[in-house]
């Protein structure tokens, strides 16, 4: 049984962040939106963000163009690095992670979306997916 946690952070009204190395695993439950990968945008810009949480061997192999890579276990360390303002989908590789990850992002002051399904669903749908040379991916 998971028990509730404090948050990690919380925000100040400078928009300045007291964090505290919590990590993910020990996550109570918390409601976060899906998006069906009809609902994700296909590019993203500083204040769209697709946050793909799957491990560096992952992201080398394929990811979608355009994404911002922070490993899972590497959020709770660098949540200074995620736009708290920005619109913010959560991927993985077919959404168990992501979901815990955009739990965590929740009770932490962001507005996360998950996307349903992961990355197998947005090369299901056609989508490109790039290697960091700008090569074709693959997932």
């Amino acid at each position: 049984m998971l028990t509730a946690r404090r948050p990690a952070f919380r925000r100040c009204g400078s928009g300045a962040a007291t964090l505290r190395r919590d990590s993910i695993s020990g996550m109570d439950e918390v409601e976060v939106a899906q998006a069906p990968i009809a609902d994700v945008p296909s590019t993203f810009d500083g204040s769209v963000i697709l946050l793909d949480v799957r491990e560096d061997d992952e992201w080398q192999r394929g990811h979608a163009p355009g994404a911002q890579h922070i490993p899972m276990s590497q959020v709770p360390s660098r949540l200074d690095e995620i736009d708290a303002d920005a619109t913010l989908y959560v991927v993985c590789q077919a959404g168990g992670r992501s979901q815990r990850v955009a739990q965590y992002l929740a009770r932490n002051g962001y507005t996360p979306r998950n996307v349903a399904g992961g990355m197998l669903a947005w090369a299901g749908a056609g989508r490109p997916v790039v290697t960091d040379d700008g090569g074709t991916g693959v997932i």
